[in-house]
């Protein structure tokens, strides 16, 4: 198992890496919409959508993966009235076939953003 880390993402928050690979799979962890400065987006659910799939693309890319390789993304949604708007943004990140996909709500998200995105993919 190995870890991956990259300055294109913001760093963890907490005892945890931002990827670990192991075997042929990459597993990211949840990114929540912040630059790799560490600073909220915007307030804006397509952007901050956007922010978290680029952050996923920038660990992924460091594990000598990409965003075609994802198996399963799992969202976590403070509000699921944002569904249909998160689809929108999330769509133009990935092409058939589709990941398998999760979306939840919960009580609150780190930085008390809208949204957080975790993704398991294949090496290439």
């Amino acid at each position: 198992m190995r870890s991956i880390n990259t300055e294109k993402s913001p760093q963890a928050l907490g005892p945890y890496s931002q990827g670990v690979v192991t075997g042929n799979l990459i597993f990211v962890s949840g990114q929540i919409p912040l630059d790799a400065d560490g600073k909220l987006v915007s307030e804006d659910i397509q952007e901050q959508t956007r922010q978290c799939l680029r952050n996923i693309s920038h660990i992924l890319e460091e594990a000598g993966s990409s965003l075609d390789k994802v198996i399963k993304t799992t969202i976590y949604l403070a509000d699921m009235d944002d569904f249909p708007r998160v689809n929108e943004a999330y769509a133009g990140f990935f092409t058939d076939p589709y990941p398998a996909r999760s979306c939840v709500e919960v009580s609150r998200l780190p930085r008390d953003g809208k949204i957080e995105i975790e993704a398991i993919a294949e090496l290439i």
